[in-house]
């Protein structure tokens, strides 16, 4: 009996010395790292930094295309928007950066991967929402001072096609962006009202089970 006990001890450790082994284990960060919050944390720090690069990017293709040899007038149009363009994206800069810490406060949650997903769904709508407000508004704004109509020409330049409304932008792009806002707030709540209904189920079935 002793040998018996001794013999399986010794299996168990050596199998337990199996798995500690670093062919097994290597990749054990890894697989931490996307468990946990840090991995949704990640899409919102990459968000944040994509944020100030976009304007320069704008800056790139829009001389690539040649539209600033247009003239003076489309010259001065397209320097004030982009400093509204910039401004927005700074703005779209402290959402992400703030908001990153919505995802580590619920990590402990349950359904955390839903729960996560709704934050990215709302905080995406709001980013996407105020850049368009600001850009459209402000920027179609000054923009139309040089151009009046032509501001289609250079909405569809910075890569807000869908903006040719002339200088009704000015209103078009703030409701736009509102309407954004409140449908990804609306249907980021959806999914957390389900992963909470779902979880309230549960915990009753629980109740009336542990009482029976």
């Amino acid at each position: 009996m002793k040998d018996s006990a001794a013999d399986e001890n010794n299996a168990k450790n050596k199998f337990a010395k199996m798995n500690d082994s670093p062919l097994l284990t290597f990749s054990r960060p890894y697989l931490d790292f996307i468990g946990k919050g840090k991995f949704f944390n990640l899409i919102y720090i990459v968000m944040a930094v994509l944020n100030p690069i976009i304007p320069f990017v704008i800056l790139y293709t829009v001389i690539d295309s040649g539209f600033l040899s247009l003239g003076a007038k489309y010259v001065f149009a397209f320097i004030l928007m982009w400093f509204v363009i910039f401004f927005a994206c700074w703005v779209g800069f402290q959402l992400w950066w703030n908001r990153r810490k919505n995802v580590m406060e619920i990590e402990s949650t349950e359904f955390f991967a839903t729960m996560a997903f709704a934050e990215i769904m709302q905080t995406f709508g709001e980013w996407l929402g105020t850049l368009i407000a600001i850009i459209g508004a402000g920027g179609g704004l000054l923009a139309s001072i040089f151009l009046g109509k032509d501001v289609d020409y250079l909405f569809s330049m910075v890569g807000m096609g869908f903006m040719r409304f002339g200088v009704l932008a000015v209103i078009v792009a703030p409701i736009t962006g509102f309407f954004i806002i409140l449908l990804s707030r609306f249907a980021a709540e959806q999914v957390r009202l389900r992963a909470a209904l779902v979880s309230n189920t549960g915990e009753i079935a629980a109740g009336i089970k542990g009482k029976r």
